[in-house]
């Protein structure tokens, strides 16, 4: 994260927080009371988007938040809901294409009493968040523009494609290929890892995936003081369920990235505790990882530990790392003692609490 263990500079930081719809605003409102806790004097500049504001302004994601972030030292967002198979895009890949936030991390860390088959898991998955197939360049099928470029791909191929099929197009540049592959080293180099992953399909792919192999390969020329690998990703995952110990950082392509991110949050107990950041040039994004789950939407009961986790590494950006810490040890030690979790957390026989009030004891540790 280029920015993440700076020195503070500024008294005062301008935050957008965006509150996301679902659960978003109940957890994004615990986050916040954490943050708060730290005693770092905040600018909160509260926006909405999501499927609760498409009536009043047409779209999930309003002009004014997009401007709101632009003009904040950093960003953080409650989950927002994207439809599956209809609909309107995904706010989080629009806010990333809108602001190039080029670079998704996702730390994935073992802590002490969540449930799972690991102990010793410590890892970070980088991923290209603004190209590959997750980019979004779609053609519906029956249009067209699919039926012209159906008859330009079957003629180029030598195969005949479906007039029925749909088409997605993955771009892959060298230049995005370069840019999160350093990221991936500078943030190894920054923080005491020892070894860069690429992870691809190169044997297949070879004029896309074969391109990110080739400049990951170039960069890591560059920083001989880390080790390098690559995998290809169907054997990478099946590596990380037999022996995650064995690596350190992961750089991947866009759509790899995001299957793989949410594998290694299973490593360790879920997305309940899956941090996420969104990184560009001029600004950052920061968000968990899990979904909006509408269904348990303002019943305080949820677990907001994957939001407090991301405004951890929010602090890490802005430079404040010993209340980064504090925050990280606070929800460690809460989750450990088991008393004051929510349901998803609680040992057996121990009464679960809500939302609000897990925040307000991981808040008083801090």
């Amino acid at each position: 994260m280029g920015a993440s263990y700076g020195v503070c500079l500024v008294s005062k930081y301008r935050v957008t927080l965006i509150r996301g719809d679902g659960i978003g605003p109940e957890v994004a409102e615990a986050t916040r009371l954490v943050l708060d806790a730290t005693g770092i004097d905040f600018e909160w500049i509260v926006v909405d988007a999501g499927v609760d504001v498409m009536e009043k302004y047409g779209t999930p994601l309003p002009d004014e938040v997009l401007e709101a972030v632009r003009h904040s030292d950093a960003a953080i967002k409650g989950p927002i809901t994207t439809p599956v198979g209809t609909g309107f895009r995904s706010v989080n890949v629009a806010l990333r294409l809108a602001l190039d936030l080029y670079a998704n991390l996702r730390p994935a860390r073992s802590l002490p009493g969540v449930r799972s088959r690991y102990s010793d898991v410590d890892l970070i998955v980088v991923r290209e968040n603004t190209e590959d197939l997750y980019s979004g360049i779609e053609f519906e099928r029956g249009s067209a523009e699919a039926l012209e470029l159906i008859e330009v791909l079957s003629r180029l191929s030598g195969r005949r494609i479906r007039e029925s099929a749909g088409i997605s197009i993955k771009p892959i540049t060298p230049e995005a290929s370069s840019r999160i592959v350093q990221f991936a080293f500078e943030y190894a180099r920054k923080n005491g890892r020892k070894k860069v992953t690429a992870v691809h399909k190169a044997n297949i792919m070879k004029h896309t995936d074969g391109l990110f192999l080739e400049v990951a390969r170039q960069v890591a020329g560059g920083y001989p003081d880390i080790e390098f690998e690559d995998r290809i990703v169907d054997n990478m995952c099946m590596q990380l369920v037999q022996k995650p110990e064995l690596y350190d950082v992961l750089v991947l392509p866009n759509l790899y990235g995001d299957i793989v991110s949410d594998l290694t949050a299973g490593l360790v107990g879920g997305l309940g505790v899956a941090p996420g950041a969104n990184i560009g040039a001029n600004g950052a994004v920061f968000e968990a990882i899990h979904g909006s789950a509408p269904r348990y939407a303002g019943q305080n009961k949820v677990n907001p530990c994957a939001l407090i986790l991301s405004g951890a590494l929010l602090l890490r950006y802005l430079g404040e790392l010993a209340a980064a810490v504090r925050v990280e040890e606070a929800v460690a030690a809460v989750i450990a003692e088991g008393q004051a979790v929510t349901y998803d957390l609680a040992p057996a026989g121990v009464k679960p609490v809500g939302t609000r009030q897990m925040a307000e004891a991981i808040a008083a540790k801090v």
